[in-house]
């Protein structure tokens, strides 16, 4: 017998004994030596001799049964089995049209059973995203569904661990992102930083992450969810407001748990309104203004605008107009709703606005199909300085493109018209001068009589470009200008 025989028989005797072996509370994790030995077998199998597909078809049955005995022994086990269940789940891969083996079960069971408890091991992790990066295509052709389900499960893994799993998650972001998952994905990537407030809630009041499910630590914990949200609902205050020992963080998670559950998913089941105008938001949200950023959080607040990044590139050059018409509503609603940490909402704020006019570039009839939504938003140009910002750039659309073109003569005269009444809104003065009177602050003045000034320009800019595209509106314009040369 040669020395590759003998190495070959000695690695496919290793698999077969663990795989007969019944001790459930010792699983195949433990041995470290099944790791080598799976991969050692994949290297023998690979090989391109008419042995090949024998050598196969006899360390299939073995393999299988390894794969079925790793995760019947998950909830015993000590040890962490993501590591063999990927090498397990490569020779499938590799070699399962040779021994007719469906791998789409066996990969559902991976995510579900294996990856939900140690999405937090480092290694893990980034072995996970090194696996689906290695076979993208595999997966895209055969399983096309796949990434876009789990994509909760691999931005949190992906948040947890921080800015070493960046890069390698951005190769695999392309494959996350389908018709179903789309949308969904949108405000997944902005909540980043909240996932991460979440999940060191959860490690602080239920211990480290590595090895539990977090699915069952919600079931345990929903008792006292339910019990605090029907406080709040009754008395209007929570069980930590009532008692002088709670300490803060008890104070808010309650209230936060319906969106803590949302974020916490592993899997995407559609778009879900998140609601963060409620007061239990609210309350969490400055908490975590308030108190120290960990340095998990530090990391993910840097790594959120760049994967928002990518994510827009993938847009603009992928998904059809249908989608993205979808989604700038969502844009403009969460562009005032974003994590309190003043360069995290500057950053993404400017990318937000970025992508906006680049869809209105790339697709211009987008405008009046969106045009009751525009019009919302110019209406609410005085609420706040996010606003202020969103109307102006909606302004510099409008007009830009026409209002979407002269075949949109109705949208363009009714975009005309909400320009016009915010115009002489502006002129007014009246909501402005009331925000002025009530303020104190000689700063926050000439910062409101500046975006005052701003939205004026783009207003009357917007109009003239307006009038210039749909000539029927001409004389309206000349109006409105000259009531701004007289005031």
């Amino acid at each position: 017998m040669s020395a590759e025989e003998g190495d070959w028989n000695f690695y496919l005797r290793t698999v077969s004994n663990s795989a007969r072996d019944s001790n459930i509370t010792n699983g195949p994790a433990s041995d470290p030596s099944l790791l080598h030995a799976v991969k050692k077998l994949c290297e023998f199998c690979k090989r391109e001799d008419k042995t090949s597909d024998d050598l196969v078809a006899r360390v299939y049955p073995h393999v299988n049964k390894l794969f079925q005995r790793s995760v019947a022994s998950l909830s015993q086990s000590n040890s962490s089995n993501g590591l063999l269940l990927l090498g397990i789940l490569q020779f499938f891969l590799d070699f399962g049209e040779v021994v007719l083996h469906d791998a789409d079960p066996s990969l559902h069971t991976f995510i579900r059973s294996c990856l939900s408890r140690e999405f937090a091991d480092p290694i893990v992790a980034a072995a996970t995203l090194d696996f689906l990066y290695v076979n993208k295509n595999k997966l895209l052709i055969s399983f096309p569904n796949l990434l876009p389900q789990f994509f909760p499960l691999i931005l949190k893994l992906t948040a947890w661990n921080g800015g070493k799993l960046e890069k390698p998650f951005l190769k695999v972001l392309p494959g996350l992102v389908s018709p179903g998952s789309f949308l969904p994905l949108f405000p997944s990537l902005m909540d980043l930083p909240i996932l991460v407030v979440a999940l060191e809630k959860v490690e602080r009041s239920s211990g480290s992450l590595v090895g539990n499910n977090i699915a069952s630590i919600q079931k345990s914990k929903a008792p006292e969810m339910l019990l605090a949200l029907m406080d709040e609902a009754y008395t209007g205050t929570t069980i930590g407001e009532r008692g002088g020992d709670e300490s803060e963080e008890s104070s808010t998670i309650n209230v936060a748990d319906p969106l803590f559950l949302e974020l916490l998913k592993d899997e995407n089941d559609g778009l879900v309104e998140r609601h963060w105008t409620s007061p239990g938001i609210a309350a969490v949200l400055q908490a975590a203004k308030n108190s120290p950023q960990s340095d998990r959080l530090k990391q993910i607040l840097k790594i959120a605008p760049r994967l928002l990044d990518a994510y827009f590139t993938i847009a603009l050059r992928d998904a059809n107009s249908s989608l993205i018409c979808a989604l700038i509503p969502i844009l403009m609603t969460r562009i005032s709703a974003l994590f309190p940490d003043q360069n995290y909402m500057y950053e993404v704020r400017r990318r937000l606005l970025e992508f906006m006019l680049a869809a209105f570039h790339r697709s211009p009839d987008l405008i009046p199909l969106l045009k009751k939504p525009i019009i919302d938003r110019l209406g609410n140009a005085y609420d706040s300085t996010e606003k202020t910002e969103l109307a102006l750039q909606l302004c510099w659309a409008v007009g830009e493109y026409g209002g979407g073109g002269p075949t949109h003569k109705d949208a363009a005269r009714e975009l005309f018209e909400s320009l016009e009444l915010l115009l002489y809104e502006n002129l007014s003065s009246s909501r402005l001068g009331l925000r002025q009177e009530a303020a104190v602050n000689s700063n926050r003045k000439s910062f409101s009589k500046s975006s005052q000034s701003r939205l004026l320009c783009f207003v009357i800019t917007a109009i003239t470009k307006l009038a210039t595209h749909h000539r029927e509106l001409l004389p309206r314009a000349r109006v409105a200008l000259i009531k701004v040369a007289r005031s």
